[in-house]
């Protein structure tokens, strides 16, 4: 009798754990695909759908396992309560321990792109490399080299802003900016969408929340290989966003010939060789 006991108590906690594994709450969307020992994961820009990825997964999931996420209210994804860099980097991290996801490669765009770089900061044992797509360490030190981060920063005033414009509006701001990130123009009315789609007001509480990151220092505890691609018009400024990558030591800086801020689409022979050089190195 106490042998079933047992064996009833075992099959319960294996449930349990099943259960909870299933409804565990992470601020994300997330996709896999592909198959291989070795994984890579996905980070979109801001208000960007994992659908960014499209062409990039195709091009590696046959050889590694590919996790795309759709960050929680963007793009149509379902809001979380509270959204936050911090607490977007934590969940990644959870997501990536819980699930025993080896050392995976973390690639990311804009934000995205900075969420990699906080990853692998924080965590430097639990990620094997990291790929930067157009993304600085601190955004507003790009007009501002003294900037310092507000603690408990308000961003109840831009949320506001944001909430109170109707959806002509909303698109109309979008409409006009994109063609500064974007310049090939068949992707223009997708990626316009996937801000469209966002929530209101995680688009705005996420970019004010962003802005006022500065990760140049904490940066300097990444261990792993770093690639960080930019824009064709960076290299302008080639000597200020080098000067804010300093402490970031495995650093390997490449700029696009071309385009603009979505480099996976405005120069994507170039970016993909980049890609797989340093993938496969």
């Amino acid at each position: 009798m106490k042998k079933y006991i047992v064996i009833i108590a075992l099959l319960f906690s294996a449930l349990c754990v099943n259960v909870f594994a299933q409804t565990k709450s992470y601020p994300f969307e997330v996709i896999k695909t592909g198959k291989g020992k070795q994984a890579i994961l996905f980070i979109p820009g801001f208000a960007s759908s994992g659908e960014v990825w499209n062409e990039t997964k195709t091009a590696f999931e046959k050889n590694f396992t590919c996790y795309t996420l759709t960050m929680a209210g963007f793009a149509g994804a379902k809001p979380h309560p509270s959204p936050s860099f911090e607490n977007w980097k934590a969940g990644i991290a959870t997501y990536i321990k819980t699930n025993k996801i080896e050392k995976p490669i973390v690639i990311g765009h804009s934000m995205g792109g900075g969420l990699a770089l906080a990853l692998a900061a924080d965590y430097p044992d639990l990620i094997g490399k990291i790929v930067v797509v157009d993304a600085l360490p601190c955004l507003a030190a790009l007009n501002n080299v003294s900037f310092k981060s507000k603690e408990n920063n308000d961003c109840s005033p831009m949320v506001a802003q944001m909430t109170a414009m109707n959806e002509t509006q909303f698109y109309e701001m979008q409409k006009q900016a994109m063609p500064r990130l974007l310049q090939d123009a068949s992707k223009l009315e997708m990626v316009i969408d996937w801000s469209v789609k966002s929530d209101r007001k995680t688009f705005a509480q996420m970019y004010c929340d962003f802005f006022n990151t500065d990760l140049r220092e904490r940066i300097s505890t990444v261990k792993c290989p770093s690639l960080i691609l930019l824009e064709s018009n960076f290299i302008n400024l080639k000597p200020a966003i080098e000067e804010q990558y300093k402490n970031l030591k495995t650093a390997n800086f490449q700029y696009a010939n071309k385009g603009l801020h979505f480099i996976m689409y405005d120069d994507k022979d170039w970016y993909l060789m980049q890609l797989n050089n340093f993938i496969k190195s």
